[in-house]
């Protein structure tokens, strides 16, 4: 059975960790300094702090927007097809999430979903980009709503900058739109180091900021060396493996184009990761799981732990994310597929029911 996740760990990341384990030294030190210069890089922003878990730079970033401690309480708006530790997380704080609904082409929160959201009291965005897919920035600014993105399916994707005569002169990464942006390292995200997360800060004036919070983090909240060490060599191989990811992708994609079923509208080039492949079923889940269960290809529901999966009563204000929730799964996609299981899935793909 060919698995639907698999972390691509190589022999690079094995040797950064067992050195790290021979050194003695895995608590938080010298690797959690050079894994913050190595994102730092990687997303061109100006400062950055790595933590123990994305709920932990979550916390600290609310810390920084002063929505922490506010005498006036804050209402956070969330995707529902974000992962149900944002929600979790919120409620520990003691702060109330505000749950949107999605765009069904998209997967994503679009800024007239935004607007809705600030009529019901939403004051802060925490944008979760659904399957590395980026959404319009532009017009989510534009609202005026304070964002934090959390960028730990879409770190690497970029969206191109235009001038006034339409050309473009450059690209922005995923990562430097919010105020404050989340970079989960978890095992199912893009990057990942067994757990754990970056808060960035993309301009100077935010990460002074951000700054004076974390300076003062107790060493408990800081990600240790030893993960450190897998996370800074996952960052180093990002290209390669994304490059690898995209390749299989596009073949998935073409299998798909005869068939029944959708995919998310995305601009695979550069404007997305290719942290997934999610096919959304015009039909039957059960149906199709039996049939790649009999081809040996193991699928799973892509937002199994999804908001909306998590918290069933939000259902009726979340018609969209409920649908893409019982319609939506992740074939297998990553870096270690030889050609014969690729192979074997672009066949079952191209087959489906």
């Amino acid at each position: 059975m060919i698995p639907t996740y698999s972390t691509t760990i190589r022999r690079k990341e094995m040797d950064a960790v067992l050195t790290c384990m021979v050194d003695e030294k895995i608590g938080p030190g010298e690797l959690n300094t050079r894994l913050i210069q190595q994102a730092k890089e990687f997303i061109g922003c100006d400062g950055a702090v790595a933590l123990r878990s994305p709920a932990i730079a979550l916390r600290y970033a609310l810390k920084a927007l002063g929505v922490l401690g506010s005498e006036e309480p804050v209402k956070v708006m969330i995707s529902a097809l974000a992962p149900a530790w944002q929600y979790k997380s919120l409620i520990d704080l003691g702060i109330e999430p505000l749950v949107l609904d999605v765009d069904d082409v998209t997967g994503l929160v679009t800024a007239e979903i935004v607007y809705e959201g600030m009529k019901n009291g939403g004051r802060v965005l925490l944008l979760h980009e659904t399957e590395g897919i980026l959404p319009d920035f532009e017009e989510i600014k534009n609202t005026g709503v304070q964002i934090i993105e959390d960028i730990s399916q879409s770190a690497g994707a970029s969206v191109a900058v235009v001038d006034e005569n339409g050309n473009e002169t450059g690209r922005t990464k995923a990562g430097l739109f919010g105020v404050f942006s989340i970079l989960g390292l978890e095992e199912r995200d893009v990057l990942t180091a067994g757990g754990g997360a970056i808060l960035v800060a993309p301009a100077r004036r935010e990460w002074l900021v951000l700054k004076h919070h974390t300076d003062e983090a107790p060493v408990t909240d800081l990600l240790p060396d030893i993960n450190c060490a897998l996370a800074w060599v996952q960052i180093k191989e990002f290209a390669r493996n994304e490059k690898t990811r995209k390749e299989i992708f596009g073949m998935y994609q073409h299998a798909c184009m005869v068939g029944k079923h959708k995919m998310f509208v995305r601009n695979l080039e550069e404007g997305s990761t290719a942290c997934n492949f999610s096919l959304i079923l015009n039909g039957s889940f059960k149906d199709v799981k039996q049939y790649t269960a009999k081809k040996d290809v193991e699928i799973h529901q892509a937002f199994e732990n999804s908001v909306i999966a998590a918290f069933d009563e939000l259902s009726d204000n979340c018609i969209h994310a409920k649908s893409l929730l019982l319609r939506t799964v992740h074939f297998p996609l990553y870096p270690r597929l030889t050609h014969a299981e690729t192979a074997k899935i672009v066949k079952v793909l191209g087959t489906l029911p």
